[in-house]
């Protein structure tokens, strides 16, 4: 970590890393394998702070196995995270789903060379993803450490203006551990072979997804700009495909304005639904500037050297809104409350 002063306001330099990572699901101990090979060149590179993707250690798909993955905050995750952090001197961030007192939730650690531990649990699970997990506890977290104060997020969590309202003034930089689909270009597999995608669904769908693919790039910058600090964004890589969790339930909203393939309900366990990931891993400036991206669509990582305030800079003009239709935020809302039984009945498996 390097001081300095620009004009009269002191500034520290640190080094961040970004790491992006294919999101196939694979066993554990062979993605944190994986995982300790990106954060050893990371720390080669002169990084003091690496983040991983949401949901690293597993991958990233809606299946009744996800329950039986989650980990208690002392298991193989977080323990291999302690362990990394120490080996290769730097903070390590990194989502999981985490088992506690006979919930699920999605958490993200940020571990530090000694082994202090932060923890930030996600608190807008997004549509599909309440199957899995339940919404989190902790609200916002800035996670005092020897580099800076940092402010902890989630994915789909970047999408909601007023948790970003709740860092203003209070934090040094931004970590924010995502593993976005692109859901406004999900395809539909449906028995023998028909493909259809959310681009041609309906209006209504089509205004649920308008202006998705700015989430975790324009929109996300504009509200680092607006808090005036430095951002990592990580995501996975290569192609997501999964079942839909309540499949006849899912297909059948999905399928509403086409009614030409209603025939494929009673098949809905069948369907298989594929699309790529965002490729927003990046290292930004407190402009919101992008200074470092991945090249890969796959296991990858960046890193780039920014600049730390002495003191967490507020904000000085009005919040820019995050342009999503309010049926975003509906179909959201709705998919949650659809899902909650589905993850009552089965968040502890036998």
């Amino acid at each position: 970590m390097i001081s300095h002063k620009i004009g009269a306001t002191p500034l520290k330099t640190i080094t961040l890393s970004a790491i992006r990572m294919d999101a196939a699901p694979a066993a554990t101990s062979a993605r944190l394998e994986r995982a300790e090979k990106l954060v050893a060149q990371a720390a080669a590179r002169g990084a003091e702070l690496a983040v991983l993707p949401e949901v690293f250690n597993t991958g990233y798909e809606y299946h009744d196995a996800n329950y039986a993955l989650a980990e208690p905050l002392d298991g193989e995750t977080v323990s291999w995270m302690k362990l990394a952090a120490r080996k290769h001197n730097l903070y390590l961030a990194g989502g999981f789903l985490l088992r506690d007192a006979g919930d699920i939730y999605n958490c993200m650690a940020l571990v530090s060379p000694s082994g202090q531990l932060w923890r930030y649990e996600k608190t807008y699970p997004w549509a599909w993803e309440r199957a899995y997990f339940r919404p989190g506890r902790t609200g916002p977290v800035v996670a005092e450490t020897e580099l800076g104060k940092f402010g902890l997020m989630i994915c789909w969590d970047s999408g909601h203006a007023r948790l970003w309202a709740r860092y203003a003034g209070k934090v040094d930089a931004m970590l924010v551990s995502s593993c976005p689909p692109l859901v406004h270009h999900l395809e539909y597999h449906l028995p023998d072979g028909p493909v259809v995608s959310n681009e041609h669904l309906g209006p209504v769908i089509e205004q649920i997804y308008n202006n998705s693919g700015m989430i975790f790039g324009e929109f996300f910058r504009r509200q680092v700009s607006w808090l005036g600090v430095p951002a990592v964004n990580t995501t996975g890589g290569g192609v997501f495909r999964s079942k839909l969790p309540r499949p006849r339930l899912s297909l059948a909203i999905l399928l509403a304005a086409r009614p030409d393939l209603w025939k494929y309900l009673l098949r809905a366990a069948d369907v298989t639904v594929m699309c790529g990931y965002f490729d927003e891993t990046f290292v930004a400036d407190a402009q919101g500037r992008v200074l470092a991206h991945t090249s890969l669509d796959g296991d990858d990582l960046t890193l780039a050297q920014v600049a730390l305030a002495d003191q967490a800079p507020a904000p000085r003009l009005p919040q820019p809104p995050i342009e999503l239709s309010p049926l975003t935020f509906l179909a959201d809302a709705a998919s949650n409350a659809l899902l909650v039984n589905y993850y009552d009945a089965r968040k502890n498996p036998r």
